[in-house]
């Protein structure tokens, strides 16, 4: 299904490597803040994180960067059919090409992860899942230098790539001040976390997610966190 409805908007994925999935609807719908006035979604895809972070913030600017064209073009039409067209953009660049003058309170990324992995055969699906040694490193220090003073930066990650990146983002004074385990269910391990890192010294919180209470029954707290986006909840 090309076109995927949600309640308040639709996602055209024509074009797009990368389809919508659980890792970008979560942390869309968990990376808070308390008052952004300017968010940056890095690597945007078919635009759907950033259609969320703009219902959720009705008073936002909403940027998105993404580097693969054709991504960037679907992720653009959606911006303009969307209610919130006027709080949305997006541009194709590079994170580490891309600018701004106002810094972002608010950064989010469901990033390529499969570092030094059997790279896809599909070019293009290549770069929107993997990622090279260094692209981590680069990740958080563009990231960096474009938040605010009391900006926040959200990733989803598996558990290995997050501690890597939560270890490298210390040295450079962003500190973790919270972190969500994801799991199937009770008797799954972690298989992603969230984490948010911050510049300021914030009281440390760790929660664990459940996504499904038993086989095809999604946890309560899984509907009662994605009820004013799916149709189905």
């Amino acid at each position: 299904m090309s076109v995927f409805k949600f309640k308040q908007f639709e996602v055209d994925q024509t074009g797009c490597a990368m389809k919508i999935n659980t890792d970008g609807v979560l942390i869309a719908a968990m990376a808070n803040h308390e008052g952004p006035q300017h968010i940056l979604d890095i690597g945007t895809g078919t635009g759907v994180m950033a259609l969320m972070l703009a219902q959720r913030f009705p008073e936002t600017e909403v940027k998105a960067v993404e580097i693969d064209a054709q991504a960037a073009e679907t992720a653009g039409r959606n911006f303009q059919k969307s209610v919130f067209s006027d709080r949305l953009t997006i541009k194709h660049i590079a994170i580490e090409q891309y600018s701004h003058s106002e810094p972002f309170d608010l950064i989010v990324s469901n990033p390529p992860f499969f570092v030094n992995d059997l790279k896809n055969t599909e070019e293009r699906k290549g770069i929107a899942r993997h990622a090279d040694e260094q692209f981590f490193e680069m990740l958080i220090d563009k990231s960096n230098q474009l938040l605010a003073k009391k900006g926040m930066l959200w990733l989803i990650l598996p558990v290995k790539q997050a501690n890597e990146v939560i270890e490298y983002a210390s040295t450079h004074h962003l500190k973790l001040a919270e972190r969500i385990n994801i799991h199937s269910d009770q008797q799954k391990p972690t298989f992603r976390q969230i984490i948010c890192l911050a510049r300021e010294d914030l009281e440390f919180r760790e929660t664990d997610f459940y996504i499904y209470e038993s086989l095809k029954k999604h946890s309560p707290a899984y509907k009662l966190l994605l009820k004013d986006f799916f149709l189905a909840f």
